[in-house]
C-alpha cells in the first residue's frame, strides 16, 4: 500500500535535494520549524507560524495525555487552531531536515490518538469538527504525510489508519453544502481539503467523486466570492490570502495530476494573485484591513508567480523561491523560479473598481511612500466600520495605520477594534458608522458611493462617500490627493442639514513619537519625520492613548490624533500630511499650507467656502495650488481663479513651481 500511496507526482519530490536550498536561503524559517517541532514533541503548543490565523503568545503544555478539546482561556479559537494541526507539517519538515525519527513517532502517536478520541459523531467534539477545521485538516494531514514517506516507522497499518481518517473527513464535507458555504471562506477551505483528498487518496470508489464535487463547489464559490477586480468579498487581506492559498493549491495539484479545471476558476485565482501584488505594502506585508494581521505575504505572491510564470508577480515576491514553495515544488520549481525574469508595471497606483479599494505608490523601491484608501463593501463579519479609511506607509514604516483585530471574543476589545473610531476616517455626532450586535454581526449598514480614481501628471486621486449618516441629515465624502512623492492632501466634506459635530481620527503606528498641538503635529522616528497640518479655524485637536494589534492576541500602545469641529450646514475639513525621511528634515522645508480665496472669472465675485475652496501647498522648492469645488459653480459659462490660476473642475491641482497658471491637472470634474 505504501508504494502505491506515494506513487503520485505530488509525493515524489526529492526532499533531500531541497534541504541545501532551504538551509542556505531560509535558515530562520528552518530554525523556527524545528523549534515548533521540538515543542510539539514535548507537548507544548504555541501558534506563531506565519499563516496561523489566530496566533498565540503563551504556551499551553500537556504533561500527560493531550486533550484535543482543551480551551485555555475565554477564546474558543485556541481549540480551532489546535485542531487544524498546522504544526504537524513542522514535524515532517523537521524530520527531513534532521533525519530524527522522533518526529515520525510524535506524528504517528498524535495522529492515532486524535483519531481514537475526537469522533465527529460525539457532540462534545463539535468544536473540532467545524467544516473549516475539517477542510484544513485534510490539507495539513496530506501535506504532512509526504515528509515521512521514507520513514520505516510509517508502515502499512499506520497508513491505512491515516487514509481511513482522511476519507472520513471527505465524507463529512461531501454531506455539507449550503448557501453559507457558497458565500464564506469556510466553504473554500473545506472544499479545498476535499479536492486534495480526491486528488491524493488512493483510487477508492468515491475518490474521483470527491474531486469532481470539490471542483464544482470551488468554481461556484470563486464566482460569487471573488470580485472581478480580484479582491475577496470579505474585505480582509488575511482571509483573501487563506482563500488564495487554497486556490493556488488546487491549480498546482490539478496540473500535476492532469486534472481539468474551469478556465474561470484559474483566471480568478490569477486575479486574486494580482490583487495581492497591488495591495501589498512596500515591505511586502498585507494591510491590516478588516480582520487581518501584519503578515509578510511575499511567499504567496512568489508561489503565484511560479504557478503562472508571471514576472510582474515575481517582482512583488522574493528574489528566490519561498520556503514552503521550495518543499512543494522541489528543485524543478526552485530552478524555474530562478529563470523567471521579474518585471515591474509602469503604473504605480491601482483602482480595485469592484471592491472600492485604491492604492498609491511613489515608486517601486522598498523605501517608497504607499497610501491605501478604502470605500467599498463591508465584507460581512470580517469587515470593520472603515469606509473612507486610509493607511500611510513610508520608508519601511507604518505611519498611519489600521489597528488590526486583536480578538474574536465577544467582548469590548472586539468592538473597540471594529469601530469607526479605530480607523482613519471621520464620524458624525459621535456615532460610529455601524452598531455591533456581536463579534460578527452589525446593524445600520451603509452604502459606499461616489468612488472615483485618477492618476495624472505625477498626482493620484481617490474619492468616496457613504450613506451611513443620511438618516441624521448628513452625507459624508472624502477626497485624497497624493502629490508624489511626499504630500498627501485630504479633504473631508459633510453635506448637512442643521448643526452637527465631526471627529476625524488619525491612528499612528507604534514606531515613532507623536507630538504637537493646535493645527500642527509631528510623527518622528528613526525612519520618518512627518508633519500633519490642519488649515483654517473653528476646530480643536487632541492626542489620546490607543492600541494596535499586529497579530491576534497581541497589543501595542500607540497614539491617536483627533480633530473635533462643529458646523451648521455644509462643512469642509482639511488636513495635509508632509512625509520626509528622518535624515532629510534638516535640509528642506517641512511643508506649509495656506487657504486662498477663489473667485469667478465671469462674475467677478468671490465664491463662498461652501462652494469652492482653494489652498496653496508648499514643500521644499515645490508649490501647488489646489482647488476643490464642493458643488457646481459654472452657470453660465465660468472658470475659477485661485492664486493666479484659472481652471475648471471639481478637483484641480496647479504646479506653481512649473509656472502653470491655466487648466492645471484635473483629477475630477
Amino acid at each position: 500500500m505504501k508504494k502505491e500511496f506515494f506513487s503520485l507526482p505530488y509525493f515524489s519530490t526529492d526532499f533531500a535535494s531541497v534541504v541545501p536550498f532551504v538551509r542556505a536561503h531560509h535558515e530562520d524559517e528552518c530554525r523556527h520549524v524545528i523549534r515548533v517541532a521540538d515543542e510539539v514533541a514535548s507537548g507544548t503548543f504555541v501558534f506563531d507560524l506565519r499563516w496561523d490565523m489566530e496566533q498565540t503568545v503563551h504556551p499551553v503544555v500537556f504533561t500527560d495525555e493531550i486533550d484535543w478539546l482543551h480551551q485555555p482561556g475565554d477564546d474558543p479559537e485556541w481549540i480551532f487552531a489546535f485542531n487544524r494541526m498546522r504544526f504537524w507539517i513542522c514535524l515532517g519538515q523537521a524530520y527531513v531536515l534532521t533525519g530524527d525519527e522522533k518526529y515520525t513517532r510524535v506524528f504517528i502517536s498524535q495522529m492515532l490518538h486524535w483519531l481514537a478520541t475526537v469522533k465527529r459523531d460525539d457532540p462534545q467534539a463539535a468544536p473540532a469538527w467545524r467544516t473549516i477545521e475539517a477542510g484544513i485538516r485534510m490539507e495539513n494531514w496530506l501535506k504532512t504525510i509526504r515528509y515521512f514517506r521514507d520513514s520505516p516507522l510509517l508502515d502499512n497499518v499506520v497508513l491505512r489508519t491515516f487514509v481511513a481518517g482522511v476519507t472520513d473527513h471527505a465524507e463529512y464535507i461531501m454531506g455539507i453544502w449550503n448557501s453559507y458555504n457558497l458565500m464564506s471562506n469556510w466553504g473554500v477551505l473545506a472544499n479545498h481539503g476535499l479536492f486534495m483528498a480526491g486528488t491524493l487518496l488512493p483510487p477508492l470508489p468515491r475518490t474521483k467523486e470527491y474531486r469532481d464535487v470539490a471542483i464544482r463547489r470551488l468554481e461556484a464559490e470563486s464566482r460569487i466570492q471573488v470580485y472581478p477586480d480580484g479582491m475577496h468579498w470579505e474585505q480582509s487581506p488575511m482571509y483573501h490570502n487563506e482563500v488564495l492559498r487554497g486556490f493556488l493549491d488546487v491549480v498546482s495539484l490539478a496540473r500535476m495530476g492532469a486534472v481539468c479545471l474551469p478556465d474561470g476558476f484559474v483566471q480568478r485565482t490569477k486575479a486574486m494573485s494580482m490583487a495581492d501584488f497591488w495591495m501589498r505594502k512596500p515591505n511586502g506585508y498585507e494591510p491590516m484591513m478588516g480582520d487581518s494581521d501584519d503578515i509578510d505575504m511575499r511567499d504567496i505572491i512568489s508561489r503565484a508567480a511560479l504557478i503562472f510564470s508571471d514576472g510582474i508577480l515575481k517582482s512583488g515576491g522574493y528574489p528566490v523561491l519561498d520556503y514552503e514553495s521550495a518543499w512543494d515544488f522541489g528543485v524543478p520549481g526552485i530552478e524555474a523560479y530562478d529563470r523567471l525574469e521579474a518585471r515591474l508595471p509602469q503604473e504605480t497606483s491601482h483602482h480595485f473598481t469592484d471592491s472600492g479599494n485604491i492604492t498609491f505608490r511613489s515608486g517601486w523601491n522598498d523605501d517608497e511612500t504607499y497610501v491605501r484608501f478604502h470605500c467599498g463593501t463591508l465584507g460581512a463579519g470580517h469587515g470593520h466600520a472603515d469606509k473612507m479609511h486610509y493607511d500611510l506607509f513610508s520608508h519601511g514604516e507604518d505611519i498611519l495605520v489600521d489597528p488590526g483585530r486583536y480578538t474574536y471574543v465577544n467582548k469590548p476589545e472586539r468592538f473597540e477594534f471594529k469601530d469607526s473610531s479605530a480607523h482613519n476616517t471621520f464620524i458624525v455626532d459621535g456615532k460610529s458608522l455601524y452598531t455591533g450586535i456581536d463579534s460578527w454581526e452589525c446593524r445600520n449598514l451603509s452604502r459606499a458611493v461616489n468612488v472615483r480614481y485618477a492618476d495624472r501628471n505625477g498626482m493620484a486621486y481617490a474619492e468616496g462617500g457613504q450613506s451611513g449618516y443620511c438618516g441624521q441629515g448628513v452625507f459624508v465624502n472624502r477626497r485624497i490627493i497624493f502629490i508624489r512623492p511626499d504630500i498627501l492632501f485630504v479633504c473631508d466634506e459633510a453635506y448637512a442639514c442643521g448643526s452637527h459635530s465631526y471627529k476625524t481620527f488619525l491612528h499612528f503606528g507604534s514606531g515613532g513619537k507623536v507630538e504637537g498641538s493646535g493645527s500642527e503635529y509631528r510623527f518622528s522616528s528613526n525612519r520618518n519625520d512627518v508633519r500633519i497640518v490642519f488649515p483654517g479655524e473653528g476646530f480643536s485637536t487632541s492626542i489620546h492613548p490607543s492600541r494596535m494589534s499586529r497579530h491576534y492576541n497581541q497589543l501595542e500602545d500607540t497614539r491617536t490624533l483627533v480633530r473635533t469641529s462643529w458646523a451648521d450646514g455644509f462643512s469642509c475639513m482639511v488636513h495635509v500630511v508632509f512625509v520626509s525621511p528622518s535624515t532629510s528634515i534638516r535640509g528642506g522645508s517641512p511643508g506649509t499650507i495656506r487657504e486662498v480665496p477663489v473667485t469667478s472669472n465671469f462674475k467677478g465675485l468671490t465664491f463662498s467656502a461652501d462652494t469652492i475652496g482653494g489652498w496653496v501647498v508648499e514643500k521644499d522648492d515645490r508649490s501647488y495650488t489646489i482647488v476643490i469645488a464642493h458643488e457646481e459653480f459654472a452657470s453660465p459659462t465660468d472658470t475659477f481663479l485661485a492664486n493666479g490660476c484659472t481652471g475648471f473642475g471639481s478637483t484641480v491641482v496647479f504646479d506653481n513651481s512649473a509656472g502653470e497658471t491655466e487648466t492645471g491637472t484635473v483629477l475630477a470634474y
